[in-house]
């Protein structure tokens, strides 16, 4: 696989029992960029980007054919999955801190993967939620509980803890979806800004934020990628009229 590109999908289809949710699905995803799925409600995004770090092998009835490589190594054969989970990692739609303090959410990925020591922890923390352009606002809260951030807090703070185990790509499932526009924002330009750091793939139903932060687009539609090409072509020249349409908002 070229170097370029962190995964590579080649004709993948999966099915929840007899339902053929993915439907040959062909796709290579470029390292250090932001790509966008967009799509209507139920056509296959959050079920794709599950694939890329199998979360759906907690789905019973999932089968997955094909291949899906990560780095060179396909991922349901090469790869172990915690050693797959800890490289891939995952921002979902709800913030989902855990109910302890915003320091232990930060530092329970490193303790997991057996950091122990205090100062590296320490360490880990700091930069983690300053990454995560939380620091200056909860370098005195570490103690609190994270149930008590706002939902922006606790979403950045979600993705702090996921930049904690030093991932090298970052999936996140609509991860605006349940924010307000300013908490919206922040999530934009942090983005933004790791994208310097890290490969990032985002499932948004928010087209406008797709054309703000993406570098390539995947239009999704029952099931398959319609197109898929640089984010400017998506929006201003796709080469399919069903694309054209969802852009322009004619349907979904």
């Amino acid at each position: 696989m070229d170097k370029k590109y962190c995964f590579s999908i080649k004709d993948m289809n999966l099915y929840y029992g007899k339902f053929h949710a993915l439907k040959n699905i062909n796709m290579q995803i470029l390292k250090g960029k932001v790509t966008a799925f967009i799509g209507p409600s139920g056509c296959g995004k959050s079920t794709f980007i599950k694939t890329l770090n199998r979360m759906n092998d907690l789905v019973d009835n999932c089968v997955v054919q094909g291949k899906i490589s990560y780095c060179g190594k396909n991922i349901y054969k090469d790869c172990n999955v915690i050693t797959l989970r800890k490289k891939v990692g995952m921002v979902f739609q709800k913030p989902n801190p855990f109910p302890m303090s915003v320091y232990d959410n930060i530092a329970f990925g490193p303790r997991t993967h057996g950091i122990k020591d205090k100062s590296k922890l320490d360490d880990i923390v700091e930069k983690s939620l300053k990454d995560a352009a939380l620091w200056d606002d909860l370098k005195d809260r570490l103690k609190e509980s994270a149930l008590g951030l706002s939902g922006g807090q606790q979403q950045r703070l979600c993705i702090a803890r996921t930049l904690a185990i030093k991932p090298q790509v970052i999936l996140m499932d609509e991860p605006t979806s349940a924010l307000d526009p300013i908490s919206t924002l922040k999530i934009e330009e942090l983005i933004t800004r790791l994208k310097k750091d890290y490969t990032i793939i985002i499932v948004t139903h928010n087209m406008q934020q797709a054309a703000r932060i993406s570098d390539k687009t995947a239009f999704f539609w029952l099931g398959e990628v319609v197109e898929y090409d640089d984010t400017d072509k998506i929006f201003n020249k796709p080469k399919f009229k069903k694309t054209q349409d969802y852009v322009n908002g004619r349907f979904g």
